[in-house]
């Protein structure tokens, strides 16, 4: 399992991803979900992937081949137009790779599924953020919904559907997006710690804001604990339910 959420504020959009997989209770490992395409000034391209790591690591290895000669190659991530064909783009490559690891084809419950969040913007277009199923269909962030959570997402979503500002600080999202994971790495052993964090400002095409943040980080400690300290003292002030 995994825990990967990408947002949509005023000022840009802002991902962030665990690193945890596991083959079971006792097996651990720590494998990058978020994946980047960046020409300066042009594009900037953000994936992160939940579900079968291989089905995650063919589909990124695929996109990344198929860029790799961009001149000979078409359609590729590097050279479409919108954003919107290079979200049919993976949605067709993740189809790609399901049916073909499938010995039966490719149903809705299948062992070999996965989910995307891919974001970014390309010159001329808007910043934007698609959610990509396993079919390869995709929706597109909207002022309805202006986060997507792939992977384990019900302990950490409430924090987000209360406190979502799209007016707030890329500061202050981000320690919306640290509380959201920090309730669920407390509340499922498949999601963990380092998370991989980017920023990308509006009209900037440049990915170079990331960061990972591990157990010793400070800021994030101060905020696990406070967060935990402030809602026992928020319990604490609620009126008994006598009856």
């Amino acid at each position: 399992m995994t825990y990967c959420i990408g947002m949509r504020l005023d000022q840009g959009l802002v991902f962030m991803s665990d690193t945890r997989t596991s083959a079971g209770v006792d097996n651990f490992a720590v494998s990058k979900k978020m994946f980047h395409w960046n020409v300066p000034n042009e594009r900037a391209i953000t994936i992160m992937t939940a579900g079968n790591l291989a089905t995650t690591q063919s589909l990124i290895s695929l996109l990344n081949e198929r860029s790799v000669l961009a001149g000979e190659r078409d359609p590729n991530i590097l050279r479409l137009p919108t954003m919107f064909q290079v979200a049919r783009l993976v949605g067709d490559t993740l189809r790609e790779v399901i049916t073909g690891s499938s010995p039966t084809g490719q149903t809705s419950d299948d062992q070999f599924g996965a989910s995307i969040i891919l974001g970014g913007q390309i010159k001329g277009g808007k910043p934007t953020t698609f959610l990509i199923y396993p079919a390869g269909n995709f929706i597109e962030i909207s002022d309805d919904t202006p986060f997507f959570q792939i992977g384990e997402t019900k302990y950490g979503k409430p924090i987000l559907v209360r406190a979502y500002d799209r007016q707030m600080e890329f500061a202050d999202a981000i320690k919306l997006l640290l509380v959201s994971f920090d309730s669920t790495v407390k509340s499922n052993l498949s999601v963990g710690l380092p998370f991989d964090i980017q920023i990308y400002e509006n009209d900037s095409f440049s990915i170079e804001r990331t960061k990972r943040v591990d157990t010793d980080d400070a800021v994030y400690q101060e905020i696990s604990n406070g967060w935990g300290d402030a809602l026992r003292d928020a319990f604490r002030l609620l009126p008994s339910y006598e009856f």
